[in-house]
């Protein structure tokens, strides 16, 4: 039995993780502050993968699994 799947992204546990607002990941990884947000939402359908990358690279995460997963939807 098919089950359909959804790509998470975890903007709001990443922040806290790391004691910093939105506003701040933002500035960090160049990534405007709507874009985040909607991430963060789930309102935004399609992820640039630069974006990830900008985060990764912004919290020195190497392991893309803390910035996002696939789930069960």
């Amino acid at each position: 039995m098919y089950k359909e799947k959804v790509l998470v992204i975890h903007i709001q546990e990443l922040v806290k993780k790391h004691n910093i607002s939105l506003r701040e990941l933002s500035r960090r990884a160049d990534i405007d502050i709507a874009r985040l947000s909607e991430l963060s939402s789930g309102k935004r359908q399609r992820i640039n993968i630069e974006y990830i990358e900008r985060i990764a690279e912004a919290l020195n995460i190497d392991d893309i699994r803390e910035i996002l997963t696939i789930e069960d939807k």
